[in-house]
């Protein structure tokens, strides 16, 4: 026991991880979380570690970033991605998750750790000693302003956008079938519902996408924090809106998120021209998400444009999509490999506000903010990771991009040291990789 104390802003998926990996180190963790008294506009519940957006976690195959990343959340014991696990739905080859199991499993685990204190209230400044601030992408003004005002850099807005969800019983089975790529997870018949479109029905959904109205950006979304507006109309390239893919071009979709790759329309024996995937979102199957229909469209528009998909004509809308704002800081200029800022070293971040994309680079980031965090409370160095990890591959980049075009980043292979000798076939690289990947950080942790 250390006798230390670390305040953790944010009961996200960073948050949470941060708060019981410092615990778990003998921290003692207060855990600030405004939710449910102040509600961010995309959230619904006032449970902790709630995804607003897919309910996917990403490939789990172990060739792929998002897989080596999961083993080295394993290796490093992680609790969101057991508990992901332990809340897995059929995904094929990813790794998805009941949404509220999830979170309701997180919820508890954070409850009952001994030396973790829950604390519903919103944090209007950063907290003063041993702090991470993991307040996600809907970071409230108060705090947006201090963080800003600390770190002498103007805070950078833009907008991601929400999936729809559709009732199971609503979708005709008659034209979607089920099936995954290539035959993965094939055993029950495929992980997901496929829509498909022949070129005709393609083109009829382009046009419709293109013409549909749109909403305007909600109060929460246009509020001017730390000086800056938000950019209502500026999007991260790893989540765009199904609309503003289209008009990049007519073909756009069919090799983006409606690619046919690796189906076939059980109906004709052939590849269709397109097709929209559904994902299971719940354990019991009652609900399905539109996989990269993340939209800005209104209500109206959403239902109208939807339900050209063939298999989605008498479709009923669990949630709709909608937009909402996401908060990051300059990461290059005020962040350490450590996650650790520049000016203070008692004050570390993680999950999105660093500029970190994707469910399992927050948790990640929340993983290291938590052990770094409990270095410091314990007068011990902070770990930097070997950039031979998916994870410190990531802390590289986003603390040494260039600070004058920084972009958000999810994790991904390219971000990784060139293999010597690299196998040819891109399944081996990435075996490649996840074998380097496991020996640098088992001597890390080993040493």
């Amino acid at each position: 026991m250390s006798g230390q104390t670390l305040v953790v802003v944010g009961g996200g998926l960073a948050g949470c991880e941060a708060a019981w990996q410092a615990a778990e180190r003998g921290l003692e963790v207060v855990l600030v979380e405004m939710r449910p008294g102040v509600q961010t506009g995309a959230h619904q519940t006032g449970l902790l570690a709630e995804l607003v957006c897919s309910n996917s976690l990403g490939s789990a195959l172990p060739d792929r970033a998002s897989g080596i990343l999961m083993a080295e959340l394993e290796q490093m014991g992680s609790l969101l991605l057991r508990k992901a696990r332990e809340a897995a739905l059929p995904a094929g080859g990813a790794l998805a998750v009941d949404r509220s199991v999830f979170a309701d499993a997180v919820t508890k685990a954070i409850e009952v750790h001994p030396r973790i204190h829950l604390v519903r209230e919103e944090a209007r400044a950063v907290p003063e000693g041993l702090a991470v601030i993991a307040s996600g992408p809907l970071t409230s003004a108060g705090l947006a302003s201090d963080l800003a005002r600390l770190t002498g850099e103007e805070q950078l807005y833009f907008c991601d956008a929400l999936a729809p969800i559709v009732d199971a019983e609503s979708i005709d089975l008659t034209v979607a079938f089920r099936a995954s790529r290539y035959g993965r997870g094939q055993e029950d018949g495929g992980d997901y519902l496929n829509c498909p479109l022949d070129r005709d029905e393609y083109e009829a959904l382009v046009d419709a996408l293109l013409s549909a109205e749109r909403h305007a950006p909600r109060e929460f979304e246009a509020a001017i924090l730390g000086g800056v507006r938000s950019g209502a109309g500026t999007y991260f390239e790893g989540c765009l809106p199904v609309e503003v893919l289209a008009a990049r071009g007519r073909d756009s979709l069919a090799f983006g998120p409606l690619r046919p790759v690796g189906l076939r329309d059980p109906r004709t024996g052939r590849r269709p021209h397109a097709v929209v995937q559904l994902r299971q979102d719940n354990v019991a199957g009652s609900l399905y998400n539109i996989v990269g229909f993340q939209t800005t469209l209104t209500v109206t528009a959403q239902q109208d444009v939807f339900r050209k998909i063939p298999g989605l004509k008498r479709a009923r809308f669990a949630r709709f999509g909608q937009m909402h704002r996401n908060t990051f800081v300059n990461a290059p200029r005020v962040l350490r490999p450590t996650l650790q800022l520049h000016k203070r070293d008692t004050l570390l971040l993680a999950g999105q506000i660093t500029g970190v994309e994707g469910y399992l680079g927050n948790i990640a980031t929340g993983l290291l903010a938590g052990m770094n965090a409990a270095q410091v409370g314990l007068g011990r160095p902070p770990v930097v990771l070997p950039s031979t990890t998916i994870l410190g591959a990531l802390c590289r980049y986003i603390t040494q991009a260039d600070s004058r075009s920084f972009q958000p980043m999810k994790a991904n292979l390219g971000l990784l040291d060139d293999l010597p000798n690299a196998p040819r076939g891109k399944p081996q690289r990435g075996a490649a990789y996840a074998s380097r990947s496991a020996d640098a950080l088992a001597a890390l942790l080993h040493r």
